[in-house]
């Protein structure tokens, strides 16, 4: 074999070591204009869950999205719970500040009792001027009905009671915003938390309900997604020597790279138009993620759709710094450091001679006066 044919092996073989040394230290990133429909890559941000795929199985862009699968509660979500049907399971016990239904018949003419009462701090309600007072608090419904019977028993010969419970003061409505927490809970304050991580709209609604069972009686919740905190995507900006720049925003399904850029205003003046890219991590089986070349002015100034991609949970957008305010910036941080020792020194210079020469002067350049 000629000796140039073996340098040259040897060096391909060195290039291709290399390459493969660079490949196992970075991993795999796979550059394309169309790669494979992202089903495997929504399917494993939710396990079991299906999604719709464009034609052709081409990445979502504008104009052929897919629909992501059920949103995945995590925290910190914010869920907007409401308790539609709130029922104290039996026996319930009366506590003060309780309001009561009360209906008698029999009762004295002028002074009949049909209203709601409210249970005193004490424990009694009173029923009127000529009926007095009653202990209720502490007993079920049943036994407080008794009692307020007994009491008119004293006044009216055959009194007929009927008591129900208005609204309990111990019972605590459910509705409004509530925090998945770092642990994966909501709190529904006296009835305790619910674990609803990793859990669908639909299957948190049924948890909570199952929760509520050890305090209410056949207990139901409206549930839905307040603020979408957990799913993101991230717009990263150089800044071209003046350190890099990093926006987080939700994703709710329906974004576009032109709505990321909307939320950053655009581009800088540093950044490059032909080097933006989304960065696309794929699932953790198949170790090689996805770069996803973007064409600015293409869609921008010709409204070209094709790489306008849908944005998924976890996207990267990468938006690299214009090279000639790189260079410059690089340069500046090459002369500075140099100028500023040439000052120095300058200034040393000059400060000895004016002790050397007292009343002498100094000039800057070719000509020196005194």
């Amino acid at each position: 074999m000629p000796v140039s044919s073996y340098v040259r092996n040897r060096w391909i073989g060195r290039i291709g070591c290399l390459a493969a040394l660079l490949g196992i230290m970075n991993g795999c990133h796979t550059v394309t204009n169309a790669p494979a429909s992202p089903d495997a890559l929504l399917a494993a941000q939710s396990p079991g869950a299906a999604s719709s795929t464009p034609p052709g199985g081409e990445v979502p862009i504008e104009q052929s999205k897919v629909l992501l699968p059920p949103y995945r509660i995590e925290a910190p979500d914010i869920l907007f719970i409401d308790a539609i049907k709130i029922v104290p399971k039996a026996p319930y016990r009366i506590s003060p500040q309780d309001t009561l239904q009360i209906r008698a018949a029999g009762t004295l003419a002028d002074q009949p009792i049909n209203g709601y009462f409210v249970v005193e701090p004490g424990g009694a309600v009173e029923l009127g001027p000529a009926y007095g007072k009653v202990g209720v608090a502490g007993l079920s419904l049943e036994e407080a009905t008794e009692a307020v019977e007994n009491q008119l028993r004293r006044l009216l010969k055959q009194p007929q009671v009927s008591l129900t419970l208005a609204q309990s003061v111990g019972q605590q409505e459910i509705a409004g915003e509530h925090l998945v927490a770092s642990d994966g809970r909501v709190n529904l304050g006296i009835y305790g938390g619910v674990y609803v991580a990793g859990m669908t709209v639909n299957e948190a609604r049924r948890a909570i309900e199952a929760h509520l069972t050890k305090y209410l009686y056949d207990p139901r919740v409206a549930v839905d997604v307040g603020a979408y905190n957990s799913k993101v995507y991230y717009v990263i900006t150089e800044g071209a020597g003046f350190g890099d720049s990093v926006s987080r925003f939700s994703v709710t399904g329906n974004e576009t790279v032109l709505d990321a850029m909307s939320q950053i205003n655009g581009l800088s003046r540093l950044a490059s138009k032909s080097h933006i890219w989304i960065a696309r991590p794929a699932p953790e089986a198949s170790g090689c993620d996805q770069i996803l070349p973007i064409h600015w002015d293409k869609i921008t100034k010709d409204g070209e759709t094709a790489t306008n991609y849908q944005l998924l949970p976890g996207d990267r957008i990468f938006i690299s710094a214009d090279k000639f305010y790189a260079f410059d910036t690089a340069l500046g941080n090459v002369i500075a450091p140099i100028q500023r020792v040439f000052g120095i020194a300058t200034l040393g210079v000059q400060s000895v001679f004016a002790i050397q020469h007292p009343g002498a002067s100094v000039g800057i350049g070719n000509s020196t006066h005194f």
